[in-house]
């Protein structure tokens, strides 16, 4: 069974009270047992994992780069401003979907820029939770090729 990683950035482990009307009622835990059904359904051994930890976040991806692991990465406030995270992810052997749970070019104006998106495979945004589920699908699919 072929791994992936999920890994989610700042304020994403408060899923369900954190602003409910832009992110929605779900919860981490939601969160993470729908990613790993959706895995289960595509023969792929997910693993989730959240931090608040920039530095945190460098070693995951330098990890999936190490051992050519597919991503799918919820960069979260990080998107914005971490060159950091966008060289990291530059690194890449394996391919990385950023995902979005809601819709950064519709919010406030310093939420447009992605610094990771040029890096990125591919991103997926607004869906709620359910961008997670196609990004895995993306990841299956590319990976399969």
């Amino acid at each position: 069974m072929r791994s992936v990683y999920v890994f989610n950035g700042p304020n994403l482990s408060r899923l369900g009270t954190r602003e409910p009307d832009v992110y929605g009622a779900e919860t981490f835990a939601d969160l993470t047992a729908l990613c790993r059904e959706t895995g289960r359904e595509l023969g792929l051994s997910v693993e989730v994992r959240q931090t608040d930890d920039e530095a945190e976040m460098l070693g995951w991806l330098h990890e999936a780069a190490d051992g050519r692991v597919p991503v799918v990465l919820n960069p979260a406030a990080f998107t914005h401003y971490s060159y950091a995270l966008r060289d990291a992810i530059a690194q890449r052997t394996a391919p990385l979907v950023e995902v979005h749970i809601s819709n950064p070019a519709a919010r406030e104006e310093f939420r447009h820029n992605s610094v990771v998106a040029a890096v990125a495979t591919g991103t997926i945004a607004g869906f709620g939770l359910r961008s997670y589920v196609l990004a895995l699908h993306a990841i299956a699919e590319i990976s399969a090729e």
